[in-house]
């Protein structure tokens, strides 16, 4: 397996499970978060961020162009290190909402993927806005889906939190 074939395959299968489970969720279950306290986002809020957690940060490592969240400044170190409070975050409004946003980050991971030849993905460095330490395009582009199945497996337990009948299976799509 290569890298194209490796990442296309990793990219549409969490995107499909993410869908998924999105789809478990209700109009009333956006504004639901864990606890008031320690910074919790929103179910809304979290599927916002899903939705700029995978194609946007893969096409800035693709192309160079960088569409950082408004709330983002990564010359300021201190704000770098600080997650912005959920309070300002935004949110989705509605399910379809969530979904269409996700359907354009997928759309723009599997476009932005088609930019790079094998050989960038195994051979170029590139830095990131947040770490100036240069790591291999295949690797940085990996894990930027691996962010992605992180908040994933995020939605997962709010869903559990919530009631919502899911099991393991639902988290890997089985």
């Amino acid at each position: 397996m290569n890298w194209h074939e490796l990442l296309q395959q990793q990219i549409n299968e969490t995107f499909t499970v993410t869908e998924r489970l999105v789809k478990l969720l209700d109009e009333k279950d956006l504004s639901w978060k864990p606890s008031a306290t320690n910074n919790w986002m929103t179910t809304g809020q979290l599927l916002f961020h899903l939705s700029q957690s995978c194609g946007m940060p893969i096409k800035g490592f693709t192309t160079g162009q960088w569409a950082m969240p408004a709330h983002s400044d990564m010359n300021d170190k201190k704000a770098a290190s600080m997650p912005p409070p959920a309070e300002k975050l935004q949110t989705v409004t509605t399910i379809d909402e969530a979904l269409a946003l996700l359907a354009t980050d997928r759309k723009t991971a599997l476009d932005s993927l088609t930019q790079c030849s094998e050989e960038d993905l195994s051979t170029k460095q590139v830095s990131a806005p947040w770490d100036p330490t240069p790591v291999n395009l295949g690797k940085r582009l990996l894990g930027m889906i691996d962010h992605f199945n992180q908040h994933k497996a995020q939605l997962f337990y709010y869903l559990k939190l919530q009631g919502k009948p899911v099991n393991t299976m639902h988290l890997y799509g089985k």
